[in-house]
C-alpha cells in the first residue's frame, strides 16, 4: 500500500537505506542546496536536514533523485497505474486479456477523493517555514516543490480542479512578509484557465498550497493530464490510498499535507517575482506575475519541509521527467495518429529540443521519399498539450529505419544529418510563444519554432575530421568535431557576424552540399560544446532563438520559404538579452567542504 504520509515514506527510505540524516545545523541560505546537489550529483540517497538554522522543522531533499528511488517508493502501485495508462490508450486490450485488468476497478476507486470533516493542523507562519534559497542571485526563498491548488469559478469542486507545480516566492522583493508571497506560472498551465475565469467575473482566485504529504501528491503535481481531470485523482491512484481533503473558511485544504497555505489573487494584482535559478541552467528574471494575498498557513504537528533544487540539467527534476515518460508514454502516440515516439530532451531544457518519430504512408506509390506525413504529425505535435512548447521540432520517419530510437540521441541526429535536405526540410513558426523560461527569444514567452522534417533515402556521408585545407576567415576559430557531421566554430566577439562565414564557405565548393558537415554551431567555447553530448545539446538549444539565429550557407528566400543550399549555421553564442548562466558560489563551497570535513553525519555524503 502507499504511503500516508510525508514522515512515513522517510521511514521507509531510511530503514531500505535510501535516506541519510544530517545532524549538524545547515544554512537554509545556499548551503542546503549546495549539499543537495553535491548529493544529487554523486547519485546518492535522500537527505534528511534535522537541524535547519533558523527554524524549527526539518526538511527533505533529494527523494526522487534517481529514477529507481522512485520506483521503490510507488514500488505497490507503479504497475498499475501503467496499466491504466495503458488501458486508456488502447481499449481493447481488457478484451484481449481481462484477466491481466481483472483487479483494475478495485483500484481505481482510489482515484475519487475523499472530503473529512474536520483537520488536525496546527497554525503557523510564512517565516516559520525554512527560507531556503538555493542560488546566490535568486530574489528571496522560493518553495521548490509546492501543490498549488486551484478550482474552476464555473465548475466548483475537486472534481474540476487543477493542481501544479508551481513556484512560490516566500520572501523579497516587495512581498509584505507573512501577508504577500508571489505565485510563478508558466505558458499552457490549467491554473491560468482558472485565473482568467476568475478575472472575467471581477472575483478573487481561491488558492491552497500544499507542502509535503505522500509522494504521490507531488508526482501528481507535475503529471501532464488532459485539462479537465483532476491530478487529484491520479494522485489517489498512484498513492494507493484516495486524496484526503476538508473545507476550511472555503479553502480546500489537503488532510495528509505537512503544510498549507491559503489565499487569494486579485484581478490583476502583480508584483515582480524573481529572479530564480531554474531547470534551464539560467535564472529566470525578475517579471510580474499574480502575488497572493495570505489568508491562513497551517502545519502538521510533525510537519517536514520537503524541497528540491533546479539548474542545468540534469537535476532531480530528470528523475520526474523519466517517470512521467515511463507512465504516460504509451498516451502520446495513441493521441496523434502517426506517431510512434517523442523525446523532451532533457539535456537541452526539455522544451528547446524535441525529438519524435512518425510514419510515412501518404504517397507508396512513388520512389522518391520526402517528408509529408511526418509534417502533419509535427503539426499536431505543436497543438498537443505542453508539447506545443517546443522550440526545436526535430521529426524523422520510422519507415527509414524501423530501429531508430529517439532515445539514442547521437544515432537520432546521424539518421537525420544524413538525409535532410536543408532546400526543403525547415519550417518556420515565427513571432510565436515559446517557454517562459527560455530568454533566447525576442521578450517573454516570445521568440519563435522550427520544424526540421527528414524522409528518404540517405545523401551523404557525415563527416569525423577536417580536410588539411579547412580554413577560416578573421575572428572564427578553434574548429572541433561535436559528432559525425557537426563542426562548432568559436567566434571570438559577440559582435561579429555570421555573414563573413557565410560567405567564406560560399566561395570555397569544397564546402557546398553535399556537405559532410551539414550542421556548424557557432559558440563562445568550441571545447566546451565539443566535450560531450550533454554541453552540446545544451548550448546549442538553449542559446539559439531560430527566426533570429539560424543562418545558412548558399541562403535563399523562395515565396517566403527560407533554405540554404550548404551547411545550417546555428548561432548559439550568449546574448547579451540572455540570462546569465547558474553559478555555484565558491564561498558557499568551501564552507560545504568544511561541514563534510567535520561533521560525522556528512563524512562520505558530500
Amino acid at each position: 500500500m502507499g504511503y500516508s504520509s510525508l514522515r512515513e515514506c522517510i521511514n521507509d527510505l531510511e530503514k531500505h537505506k535510501h535516506l541519510v540524516r544530517i545532524k549538524e545545523e545547515v544554512d537554509p541560505n545556499l548551503e542546503m542546496a549546495a549539499i543537495h546537489l553535491r548529493v544529487f550529483e554523486a547519485g546518492g540517497p535522500a537527505v534528511y536536514f534535522e537541524n535547519v538554522k533558523g527554524c524549527k522543522f526539518p526538511a527533505v531533499s533529494n527523494l526522487f533523485g534517481t529514477i529507481e528511488r522512485s520506483k521503490f517508493i510507488f514500488r505497490d502501485t507503479l504497475e498499475t497505474v501503467k496499466k491504466l495508462v495503458a488501458l486508456k490508450a488502447d481499449p481493447t486490450a481488457f478484451l484481449k486479456n481481462p484477466f491481466e485488468y481483472a483487479g483494475l476497478p478495485l483500484s481505481a476507486l482510489n482515484a475519487l477523493p475523499l472530503k473529512k470533516s474536520y483537520i488536525s493542523h496546527l497554525p503557523t507562519h510564512i517565516s516559520a517555514l525554512p527560507q531556503i534559497k538555493c542560488w546566490e542571485k535568486d530574489g528571496g526563498a522560493f518553495i521548490t516543490l509546492p501543490q498549488v491548488y486551484t478550482e474552476d469559478i464555473d465548475k466548483p469542486g475537486v472534481q474540476h480542479s487543477n493542481l501544479g507545480m508551481y513556484r512560490i516566492q516566500l520572501s523579497g522583493n516587495y512581498y509584505i512578509q507573512d501577508k504577500e508571497i508571489g505565485l510563478h506560472y508558466q505558458l499552457h498551465r490549467g491554473i491560468g484557465v482558472h485565473q482568467t475565469k476568475a478575472n472575467a467575473k471581477g472575483q478573487p482566485l481561491k488558492v491552497s498550497i500544499f507542502v509535503g504529504g505522500p509522494p504521490s501528491h507531488s508526482f501528481a503535481a507535475v503529471m501532464p493530464l488532459p485539462e479537465g481531470l483532476s491530478e487529484l485523482m491520479f494522485a489517489g491512484v498512484l498513492g494507493g490510498r484516495r486524496f484526503r481533503y476538508s473545507i476550511v473558511d472555503g479553502y480546500v485544504i489537503s488532510y495528509d499535507a505537512d503544510f498549507v497555505i491559503t489565499g487569494e489573487v486579485y484581478p490583476n494584482e502583480n508584483k515582480p517575482e524573481g529572479p530564480f535559478g531554474d531547470h534551464l541552467g539560467y535564472y529566470s528574471l525578475k517579471h510580474d506575475f499574480p502575488v497572493l494575498r495570505v489568508h491562513k498557513v497551517y502545519q502538521r504537528k510533525d510537519a517536514i519541509y520537503p524541497f528540491t533544487v533546479v539548474g542545468r540539467p540534469p537535476q532531480e527534476d530528470t528523475a520526474f521527467g523519466n517517470m512521467i515518460h515511463e507512465i504516460a508514454g504509451p498516451m502520446v502516440p495513441a493521441s496523434i495518429p502517426g506517431l510512434y515516439d517523442v523525446h523532451a530532451v532533457d539535456a537541452s531544457g526539455v522544451h528547446p529540443l524535441l525529438l519524435a518519430l512518425g510514419s510515412e504512408r501518404y504517397t507508396p506509390y512513388i520512389n522518391e521519399r520526402k517528408p509529408q506525413e511526418i509534417l502533419t504529425i509535427a503539426n499536431h505535435i505543436l497543438g498537443f498539450n505542453q508539447m506545443s512548447l517546443a522550440k526545436y521540432l526535430i521529426i524523422a520517419a520510422k519507415n527509414d529505419n524501423p530501429d531508430l530510437d529517439t532515445h539514442d540521441i547521437p544515432a537520432f541526429f546521424k539518421h537525420v544529418l544524413e538525409r535532410v535536405d536543408w532546400t526543403r526540410d525547415l519550417h518556420f513558426h515565427t513571432r510565436t510563444t515559446i517557454d517562459t523560461l527560455d530568454y533566447s527569444g525576442t521578450d517573454l514567452n516570445s521568440g519563435s519554432k522550427v520544424v526540421i522534417a527528414a524522409a528518404g533515402e540517405k545523401k551523404r556521408e557525415l563527416g569525423t575530421s577536417l580536410p588539411s585545407d579547412f580554413t577560416l576567415p578573421e575572428g572564427f576559430s578553434s574548429p572541433k568535431i561535436a559528432m559525425p557531421g557537426v563542426l562548432v566554430i568559436q567566434v571570438i566577439s559577440n559582435q561579429l557576424s555570421v555573414i563573413g562565414l557565410e560567405k567564406h564557405f560560399s566561395l570555397n565548393t569544397d564546402y557546398r552540399l553535399p556537405n559532410t558537415f551539414p550542421l556548424i554551431i557557432l559558440a563562445d567555447n568550441s571545447d566546451f560544446v565539443a566535450q560531450n553530448l550533454n554541453n552540446f545539446l545544451w548550448v546549442t538549444f538553449t542559446r539559439s532563438n531560430p527566426s533570429h539565429d539560424i543562418y545558412g550557407v548558399d541562403s535563399f528566400t523562395e515565396h517566403k520559404h527560407w533554405g540554404c543550399r550548404g551547411s545550417l549555421i546555428i548561432d548559439a553564442r550568449i546574448k547579451p538579452h540572455h540570462a546569465p548562466v547558474l553559478e555555484k558560489n565558491q564561498e558557499i563551497e568551501k564552507r560545504v567542504d568544511a561541514l563534510g570535513a567535520k561533521g560525522k553525519s556528512l563524512h562520505g555524503i558530500i
